[in-house]
Order: C-alpha cells, then sequence, then structure tokens
C-alpha cells in the first residue's frame, strides 16, 4: 500500500512538471522556442523510433504552429489530471499515512486523526489556491521570463540558456553522460 502511494507521488511531481514545461513554451518567444526544440528533440535519442517520436511531436519537421496548438491542449488538460492524481494520492495518503518507501510500519503508537488531516489538507487548498488567484489575478507577468517576449526565431539560439530549476537533475544527468541514448536512459532510470 505505501509503494502505491509513493508511485503516485512520483506520477504527480511528473505531471507537474510537464504542465511546467508546456506553459514554459507557450509564451513562444527565443526562450521557450528553444526550450521546445532541445527538451522534445530528446526523444531523438531512442534507437529505431526516436526521429518518428520527434516529428510526430513536433507536427513537422521542425517545431512549429501545430507544435504549439499541441502543447496548448497538454496544458490545458494535465491540471485537471493533476487535480485528479492528487485527489487519489491524498486518499492513499489518508489510508497509509505519510511513510518512507520501504514499508516500515510507524502506526504502532498513533491514533488515528482523520478529521484533523481532512480540515489540514482544506485549509492549505484553500490558502494555496488563494494566493495562486491573486498571483494570477494581479500581477500575472511577475514569474515570467523577460526573454520570452523576443519574437522566436528558428535560426539562432538565445543569447542566455537558463535552465529552469526544476529541470536541474535532468540537465547534470544528460551532460554527465557523452553518449546521447546512453543520457536518456540514465534520465529515465
Amino acid at each position: 500500500m505505501i509503494k502505491e502511494t509513493w508511485n503516485i507521488g512520483v506520477i504527480l511531481l511528473l505531471l507537474v512538471m510537464a504542465t511546467a514545461f508546456m506553459g514554459y513554451v507557450l509564451p513562444w518567444g527565443q526562450m521557450s522556442f528553444w526550450g521546445a526544440t532541445v527538451i522534445t528533440n530528446l526523444l531523438s535519442a531512442i534507437p529505431y523510433v526516436g526521429s518518428t517520436l520527434v516529428l510526430w511531436i513536433w507536427g513537422g519537421f521542425s517545431v512549429d504552429q501545430a507544435t504549439l496548438a499541441r502543447f496548448f491542449v497538454f496544458h490545458f488538460i494535465l491540471p485537471f489530471i493533476i487535480m485528479g492524481t492528487s485527489m487519489i494520492h491524498l486518499l492513499f495518503l489518508h489510508e497509509t499515512g505519510s511513510n518512507n518507501p520501504t514499508g516500515i510500519s510507524s502506526n504502532t503508537d498513533k491514533i488515528p486523526f482523520h478529521p484533523y488531516f481532512s480540515y489540514k489538507d482544506l485549509l492549505g487548498f484553500t490558502v494555496m489556491l488563494l494566493l495562486l488567484a491573486l498571483l494570477s489575478l494581479l500581477t500575472p507577468n511577475l514569474l515570467s521570463d523577460p526573454e520570452n517576449f523576443t519574437p522566436a526565431n528558428p535560426l539562432i539560439t538565445p543569447p542566455h540558456i537558463q535552465p529552469e530549476w526544476y529541470f536541474l537533475f535532468a540537465y547534470a544527468i544528460l551532460r554527465s553522460i557523452p553518449n546521447n541514448l546512453g543520457g536518456v536512459v540514465a534520465l529515465l532510470l
């Protein structure tokens, strides 16, 4: 039961990262254009089907309007999937409690506090929703990158590349292995 909770949590993390990537690409400025090209091009390291997958995701021979439309659809749908996955994750957390993935029981000296957990989660959800609404409605450009307001040009690389903090582990893994396929396999492991 603990394993399922952890697996759902990891899936939730990956979904949040995918949604953040889609949102980063959507402004369609120079940095987002470059990010979409480089990160989706990682699939080309897959033997035999890699280049076909890249063409399929891009919707053509380069990142273009079809790619933007696909990313917009995913960026719209993924938050709903995250919401459902979060509810499933909370359900499993309420069943098993928070623990480590080894499955060692830590419930020997505990008593059930289900209402308190539920109220705490509801309060946290309300506060986070309020903060997100305030940020989105009052200062929507506060967290954006000014480089994204530069019109996209597929022929040049942006003058400065700024890796996002949530992808730093991926950059470190990919840069540590000289072979493209080896780097992508290490990233998946």
